[in-house]
């Protein structure tokens, strides 16, 4: 009696792979509410954290670059500058963090059964969505505490939010595959996220970097994304460094 054995596979990218995304739709809905209730379970204060981390980093990049440096904000409250770039800063962080390990911790899954692997990595932009959209709520407080009026360009926030998706998953997409193979690389991770802060305009301005320097700053695909948001939120005398934005744009989108 002849034995047989059926193997599962992904299709190819032309086949039906692509296919496959739109079909386990909702395994990718599951997996993003599972992470949701993960996240905050067994936590005293729940969803407030996506406030806490923000807020704090805010005061901090306040005390230390606006008060203490005396860094300029282009008239805006030095507050409200620094919290605008928290925003497309926080969702980038947040997703590279737990996009980065999404593979290893699924791991029971992933060799069990077939389905498109990128679902996994993707599933964690839904949670920073949600912090992005509690963030969100906060800095329309900021701004009645500091009776600060958002310019009209803030219409454009569903642009930029895809904008800000661009750098966040093409690095979880590599980290993610890094990680499974060298999975010493997960540890390099949390360092590279808080080395980016700082090396990102994200607690000043990037109008301090000087003129010859801009667009070899803007190697940093973030840069275009915070100096876009910054923009489209405060407007004003706060404008985008056009090259810089399209050398940011064209690398996260590479």
């Amino acid at each position: 009696m002849k034995e047989y054995h059926l193997t599962i596979e992904a299709g190819k990218l032309h086949q039906r792979y692509l296919k496959d995304l739109w079909v386990y739709r909702e395994l990718f809905l599951f997996l993003a509410w599972r992470d949701i209730l993960i996240r905050y379970k067994q936590t005293i204060i729940g969803l407030a954290w996506s406030v806490i981390r923000p807020l704090l980093t805010m005061l901090v990049f306040t005390v230390v670059f606006g008060k203490i440096a005396k860094l300029p904000s282009n008239g805006v409250p030095y507050a409200i500058m620094v919290y605008c770039a928290m925003l497309p800063w926080q969702f980038f962080a947040n997703t590279v963090s737990e996009g980065g390990n999404a593979l290893i911790n699924n791991n029971s899954l992933v060799s069990k059964v077939y389905f498109p692997r990128i679902i996994i990595p993707t599933s964690s932009l839904i949670v920073s969505f949600i912090d992005f959209g509690i963030s969100v709520l906060l800095l329309g407080l900021l701004m009645l505490w500091y009776q600060f009026v958002p310019s009209w360009t803030i219409i454009f926030m569903p642009a930029f939010l895809i904008l800000a998706c661009l750098p966040a998953l093409g690095l979880v997409y590599w980290i993610s595959g890094l990680n499974v193979k060298y999975r010493d690389f997960r540890y390099v991770v949390p360092f590279m996220v808080q080395f980016g802060l700082y090396i990102s305009p994200v607690g000043f301005s990037s109008s301090v970097i000087p003129d010859k320097w801009r667009l070899i700053y803007s190697l940093n695909p973030m840069v275009g994304v915070i100096d876009g948001f910054r923009w489209m939120l405060i407007g004003g005398e706060t404008n985008i460094f056009l090259p810089g934005f399209f050398l940011s744009l064209g690398l996260s989108m590479l």
